[in-house]
């Protein structure tokens, strides 16, 4: 870990930088691994909550836009996804606001977590006051805790941490799949009634 403090400080605004990049694309250890940085005097932590927070905040903005603006085209250009998108419309109609809250954290989701919203039918306005609240608390976990047990987290990093990441995934499909049901059963049971 001495190695990699050592090219942090060698790179210091290219850094804040990259960190920025990095929670624009994806969630991940990056933004523990600089909270541990703040507390080795490495990085400053004002620059390193606000990178990781406008990253993860911009990015998931730059994909709901994405999906908001071509979303129909694509069920259109493409009919299996079709069937996709009337499913993400249908889930986060209900349990949208929980989502934001939580696809930020499973390995892989946090990528593409922001697109089902964008399908979806929430206005703009109520998914980045939603985003940017998930964004400060997801900055305030993830640095936080490198900040306050940096070198815990290495040790389990290094002994495996990325089973309990996949395992974390594992749990959030198996969520989005039981809401997904619940979702379509009270679908067929209103059509039935009517």
């Amino acid at each position: 870990m001495g190695v990699l403090l050592d090219l942090v400080r060698d790179y210091g605004l290219w850094i804040y930088l990259l960190l920025f990049a990095y929670c624009a694309l994806k969630s991940g250890a990056l933004p523990l691994f600089a909270g541990y940085a703040v507390q080795a005097n490495v990085l400053e932590l004002v620059p390193v909550a606000a990178a990781t927070f406008a990253g993860g905040y911009l990015g998931d903005e730059l994909r709901f836009a994405i999906a908001r603006r071509y979303g129909d085209a694509w069920s259109g250009k493409w009919p299996r996804l079709r069937k996709a998108i009337s499913a993400a419309k249908a889930l986060v109609a209900r349990y949208g606001w929980a989502y934001i809250f939580l696809y930020r954290y499973p390995k892989g989701m946090r990528t593409i977590g922001a697109l089902p919203m964008g399908f979806g039918t929430m206005s703009w306005p109520a998914f980045t006051a939603l985003n940017a609240a998930s964004a400060i608390l997801w900055t305030s976990i993830l640095v936080g805790i490198g900040f306050a047990f940096g070198a815990q987290v290495e040790r389990a990093v290094s002994a495996g941490w990325g089973f309990a990441s996949t395992l974390l995934l594992a749990v959030m499909v198996i969520g989005i799949l039981c809401a997904w049901w619940r979702v379509n059963r009270a679908k067929s049971l209103s059509t039935s009634v009517s």
